[in-house]
């Protein structure tokens, strides 16, 4: 019995050192940190500028019945603006981004407005346009966004001064006007932060916009008369490219922060 007893006991604290000896052995694995989370929820505001193109599809149409003269020719133009705006942002599921934001452009993209049938061309500028959409993004990290965005848009044209080939003023123009139209755009957003800047709430964000206007008929208007020449009329669309890149303050920006469990 004795023996057994001893025997039980050898093989019990033989299992224990070695069950000791084991854990001792295993190397400790420190937990990985939780990973930096940061608030987009909240408005903002921005401001900044860029270059842009213009294309224009015209087409030179008889005044009184409309039909075409000549065949539909693109002709282009480009130029530079600033813009101005403001919007709100819902961040939700962690690194999702959706928002709603208006802006305003203003300065000088210019497209060129052309008659072949009687050689008259003329400089159109598109002085302001606004825009008021949707935006929906993804944290590529936690202070840098990626979006997409699109909306509703409306433009002003300036009053083209037509000339002949040489340059020289033939006593007619087009008149300004308005139209509306739609965009779609996308872009980066990030925190100034991140270049080593102390800079809480301000960030920069570049954007590529394409904004697409309805087609419209243009009168040649007498500069003496004030009235339509009777003769022909250009019928022309705009479609207009812009890169900007604006500064952005956001108003409760908080972040990134370590999240704890």
């Amino acid at each position: 019995m004795k023996k057994t007893l001893l025997a039980l006991t050898a093989v019990a604290a033989m299992t224990g050192s070695a069950s000791a000896a084991d854990l001792g052995a295993r190397p400790y694995v420190k937990a990985p940190a939780p990973a930096p989370v940061a608030n987009w929820t909240g408005f903002y505001v921005f401001g900044g500028g860029g270059g842009g193109l213009s294309n224009s599809d015209q087409t030179v149409v008889d005044t009184v019945s409309g039909t075409p003269l000549t065949i539909t020719q693109r002709q282009g133009g480009s130029g530079w603006f600033g813009t101005v705006g403001a919007g709100y942002d819902w961040q939700f599921s962690g690194t999702w981004v959706a928002g709603v934001f208006a802006d305003g452009q203003f300065g000088s993209i210019r497209g060129t407005v052309q008659d072949p049938i009687f050689g008259l061309t003329g400089s159109q500028k598109l002085e302001t346009s606004w825009a008021a959409g949707v935006r929906l993004g993804w944290l590529v990290a936690p202070n840098v966004l990626s979006y997409v965005n699109g909306g509703y848009s409306g433009a002003h044209f300036g009053r083209t001064n037509l000339t002949d080939l040489a340059g020289v003023p033939v006593g007619g123009h087009i008149n300004s006007y308005n139209r509306n139209g739609w965009f779609v755009g996308g872009g980066v957003e990030n925190s100034l932060n991140i270049f080593g800047i102390t800079s809480p709430g301000w960030f920069m964000k570049t954007e590529y916009r394409s904004a697409f206007y309805d087609q419209k008929t243009h009168d040649e208007i007498d500069d003496v008369t004030g009235l339509p020449t009777g003769v022909n009329s250009i019928r022309s669309n705009s479609w207009n490219q812009t890169i900007s890149t604006s500064l952005v303050y956001r108003f409760n920006w908080t972040g990134p922060v370590v999240a704890k469990y």
